[in-house]
């Protein structure tokens, strides 16, 4: 099977420091849903990987976080995409859970779920705890430039991922990855 996870905010859709508290909030970066629809029909699995602390602060229910998902999901149906499964970390920061990243248990999941070493696994994130919770599960980390990072890019080296790819967004991630060129890059 070919896995790959995304990171949701930043990622597929525009983040916000006031959280995505609804569908209409909710809004695509502009190629993220082909660019999955591309990876559908080239035969990947696609898993997201998700924390949504809106929740435990009260900003958000899940009835709301439902709403949203299954806003992205009639989108990607429009165009022929999906996702495979939507795994997410309700918790605060302070809540001590194994779910939220950067601690692995969303990808630990995921790799159960689907049965995946997630050794040969591209994460796609844009934030360090993305990165690092990439490097826990042993899954292969990859940056884009969207959401929150290009401020990830100024310190990924001086956290230990100056290896990592950088890309401008999904659109290009997914171009690498068909054209097999992310298969060079190393941990």
């Amino acid at each position: 099977m070919k896995l790959i996870i995304l990171d949701r905010d930043g990622v597929i859709n525009h983040d916000s420091d006031a959280y995505i508290k609804s569908p209409d909030e909710w809004q695509p970066i502009e190629g993220s849903l082909e660019a999955i629809a591309r990876l559908n029909c080239a035969g990947y699995t696609v898993a997201i990987a998700t924390n949504q602390s809106g929740i435990s602060r009260g900003y958000f229910d899940l009835q709301t976080l439902s709403a949203i998902h299954r806003k992205m999901d009639d989108m990607l149906y429009q165009i022929g995409g999906r996702v495979d499964g939507v795994f997410f970390c309700p918790h605060g920061p302070g809540d001590k859970c194994l779910c939220r990243k950067p601690l692995p248990g969303l990808l630990e999941d995921i790799a159960e779920r689907f049965s995946a070493d997630l050794s040969g696994v591209h994460f796609v994130g844009d934030s360090m705890n993305d990165l690092r919770c990439a490097k826990k599960a042993c899954a292969l980390p990859v940056l884009v430039k969207t959401g929150k990072g290009e401020r990830t890019l100024l310190e990924k080296d001086a956290n230990g991922f100056a290896n990592v790819p950088v890309f401008t967004n999904l659109s290009e991630v997914v171009d690498a990855l068909l054209d097999k060129e992310l298969e060079t890059w190393v941990r």
